[in-house]
């Protein structure tokens, strides 16, 4: 592919690479989710109820408008894995919670996605230590950085404590 001509080939190549690891785990949470009978656009809102949480915080866990949290709910309670409860402190406001087989469903859903992950088969513990330094490295340049149209190119680079190489922040 050539999304960057005049680019960095490694780049490229870990574009591609990443790219083709995120189809794989959506096909793989897709599975998931058709074998528990829990919607893709459920899954996320399942994991976050651990305790009773109000609809407009879970909206805002989940970064998506009450409408969405709204459709979210309906879904699962038509399940039977959560249901609506006033909240204790203000009658007003509406708390999704998990039934006790919601909590089931929920365990027996992230263990059969844990067993599926690539790292838990194809990389040593050393390996997947590494592996998660790297993810939140980068999750943390993400996080704090805006999305802009043209990503600048780097000066020099650093080496780190994994052996890999970081751009230098300028």
């Amino acid at each position: 592919m050539s999304w960057c001509s005049g680019g960095d080939k490694l780049d490229q190549d870990i574009f591609d690479a990443v790219t083709e690891f995120i189809g794989q785990l959506m096909r793989r949470g897709e599975q998931v989710s058709q074998r528990f009978d829990v919607p893709v656009s459920a899954i996320k809102a399942l994991r976050r109820l651990d305790t009773p949480v109000p609809m407009k915080d879970l909206g805002q866990k989940l970064h998506c408008d009450p409408s969405f949290v709204t459709m979210i709910a309906d879904t699962l309670e038509q399940r039977g894995l959560a249901k609506r409860e006033p909240n204790p402190a203000d009658r007003r406001i509406k708390n999704l919670a998990l039934t006790d087989r919601g909590l089931e469903v929920k365990a027996a859903m992230e263990q059969e996605t844990l067993g599926l992950m690539p790292w838990t088969h194809a990389l040593d513990r050393s390996e997947r230590e590494q592996f998660l330094e790297l993810v939140r490295k980068m999750s943390k340049v993400l996080a704090a950085a805006p999305v802009t149209a043209a990503a600048s190119t780097p000066e020099r680079e650093v080496k780190g404590t994994t052996g890999a190489t970081a751009p230098v922040a300028h």
